[in-house]
């Protein structure tokens, strides 16, 4: 073997073992990032045009619930949904209702039907929040249950059975 060939084949491989390092360390999968740390920040009007940070409820127990008036399973399990919040809201648990609607729509539903616990207006800015919470199909309702530390730990599509829900905020000290 040519005495430039005892060199070279060291090198290559070093290369190539290099390559590889640095393929891995750039395109290994990495973890996802915290979807709340870009959803805190976030702010929607309630129906007095009032801008409400969500931030407000960090270090509280959230259900944050997505829904509109012309959603039917939606409509159907508001009513269990602030009969909890009455139960559970001296005990650090927050309702909050973020409507995919427009403003108008929300405030004649509310009449009809009121609920105790806070309403935002999202329309369709909020599409875009559902997705990143885990709703990649953007179908309603969603709701996302956070703990006091504001970590997801309970996501559901669809009309959320109130039993279902009252285990999960029973789980997470609510």
């Amino acid at each position: 073997m040519p005495k430039t060939l005892l060199y070279a084949l060291p090198l290559a491989l070093a290369a190539l073992l290099a390559g590889i390092w640095l393929a891995q360390a750039r395109l290994a999968p990495q973890a996802p990032p915290d979807p709340m740390e870009a959803v805190w920040p976030l702010a929607f009007p309630d129906l007095q045009d009032q801008p409400q940070a969500l931030s407000q409820w960090r270090g509280q127990i959230v259900v944050l619930n997505f829904w509109a008036s012309w959603c039917a399973p939606c409509r159907e399990e508001m009513p269990d949904f602030a009969a909890l919040r009455a139960e559970t809201h001296g005990r650090g648990v927050e309702f909050v209702g973020i409507a995919i609607d427009g403003k108008s729509n929300v405030a004649k539903f509310l009449e009809r039907q009121p609920v105790g616990y806070p309403i935002l207006i999202g329309e369709g800015a909020a599409h875009g929040l559902v997705r990143r919470l885990g709703n990649a199909s953007g179908a309603l309702p969603y709701t996302v249950v956070l703990d006091r530390d504001g970590r997801i730990v309970f996501r559901h599509l669809g009309r959320l059975p109130r039993a279902t829900l009252e285990t999960t905020l029973r789980n997470i000290g609510a």
